[in-house]
């Protein structure tokens, strides 16, 4: 079925703007233009908050998931870019979603430009909601709006944390080169004193060939005599004394030699294994770049500029629930509670309105004639009531016909040993 032609007049943006609105096209394409702006402007603002949540939820997931790197060298990740365009589309939607629910759902009160506290209370849950989402939709746009100025002080801070990390790792390599150094003065010592002892032997064996030799120089007559053939002898108890002390500290040495070496082998890795560090922690200071350290840097050196732009947003964001009750009721509107009654009635719901008076004045109060449960609820009386009728007109025949046999043959009803009635 084609659209009527007043439909056909109105442009396809208009008629969006009036859904995000929540309003009824149909009725509103028969309004007076007046009605259609109100509308209009309604939804363009329900709009213009999807979209700047979209942006809002994209940066802060960009934010917290994209690469980190120095706050003022940013880097690029295709992925973390298409993961945040995705989620923003979504934020944005859900946004939209929520306004255009809270907005339509809102009343226009007693239909005057006047926010009374009435209204005002029935409007504090949809005001509420509002003021979250407000919350959560600026404080990403904040930071983005001063990501210079955040970037810079960001950047202090991330090399103000390298430093107290580097400084830290310092100290810890201190303790361990330290450590390393004790090692190994205590195995060179141990070395040392093994070479000594090693000395020791070959100093006595020394000796013990120059006097050898002297002995064979004053003798060379006698040639290799028995002095010197004791002396040789001397030499060799000495020799092979030497090599029962080195076979016996053989594994011990090659132990200490090992450790010696191992500890030698620390010190010198412990420069590049220091620049490793230093990395790793320039690395960690750049993941000081979160969302929450952003939006406490930005209160600490924005001044009243994050409030004002938090203010900007929470008046987009509960701006139409205050328009909607500043309205006042125009033809659409009766066009939309007449077409509401018609369908009342043809639902069979007929609604009356009742004035009351009380202490604090007159009171206004819908009184609800279900027509359907009404015909149904006499028609369920009559049964049950023709039903009583019918029960009682029973009874009275058969208490009639039973007197009659019991005035015909009443032994039939009295037995001496088993009465029964």
């Amino acid at each position: 079925m084609e659209n009527p032609t007043y439909l056909q007049s109105v442009s396809k943006i208009t008629k969006h703007l009036w859904w995000c609105a929540g309003a009824d096209e149909h009725f509103l394409s028969k309004s007076p233009m007046q009605d259609r702006v109100k509308y209009a402007g309604i939804g363009g603002i329900v709009l213009c908050t999807g979209l700047l949540a979209a942006f809002s939820g994209g940066f802060a997931f960009y934010t917290i998931f994209g690469p980190k790197n120095n706050a003022i060298h940013d880097t690029f990740s295709w992925g973390a870019l298409i993961g945040s365009g995705i989620f923003g589309i979504v934020w944005g939607l859900i946004i939209l979603n929520l306004d255009r629910f809270i907005v339509s759902s809102t009343g226009k009160g007693d239909g005057t430009d006047k926010v009374t506290l009435k209204e005002f209370g029935q409007a504090i849950p949809r005001i509420i909601i509002a003021l979250i989402l407000g919350l959560a939709i600026s404080a990403p746009l904040e930071i983005k709006i001063l990501e210079s100025e955040i970037d810079s002080e960001l950047s202090a801070y991330q090399k103000e944390y390298a430093e107290k990390l580097n400084q830290q790792t310092d100290i810890l390599f201190k303790q361990k080169v330290a450590k390393l150094e004790k090692d190994k003065a205590e195995y060179e010592k141990k070395l040392q004193s093994y070479e000594k002892e090693l000395k020791v032997y070959d100093d006595e064996i020394d000796q013990l060939v120059t006097r050898q030799q002297l002995e064979m120089q004053d003798k060379r007559a006698y040639g290799f005599g028995p002095v010197a053939k004791k002396m040789q002898a001397d030499i060799e108890t000495k020799r092979a004394d030497k090599d029962k002390f080195i076979k016996l500290k053989s594994a011990e040495v090659s132990s200490w030699r090992k450790q010696l070496d191992f500890a030698d082998g620390q010190i010198n890795r412990n420069s590049d294994d220091l620049r490793e560090a230093y990395k790793e922690n320039e690395t960690r200071s750049h993941g000081y770049d979160g969302l929450l350290k952003r939006i406490q840097i930005s209160h600490e050196i924005g001044g009243w500029i994050p409030w004002l732009i938090l203010g900007v947003f929470l008046c987009i964001e509960m701006g139409p629930i205050f328009f909607k009750m500043m309205l006042n009721k125009g033809p659409y509107d009766y066009m939309v509670e007449n077409y509401n009654k018609l369908l009342q009635v043809e639902a069979g719901v007929i609604s009356e309105t009742k004035l009351y008076e009380s202490a604090s004045g007159v009171l206004h109060m819908e009184k609800y004639t279900y027509l359907d449960y009404e015909s149904a609820k006499a028609d369920r009386e009559e049964k049950m009531k023709s039903q009583v009728n019918l029960n009682k007109q029973v009874i009275e025949e058969w208490e009639i016909e039973k007197m009659k046999e019991i005035k015909a043959n009443p032994k039939k009803f009295f037995d001496n040993e088993n009465p029964t009635a």
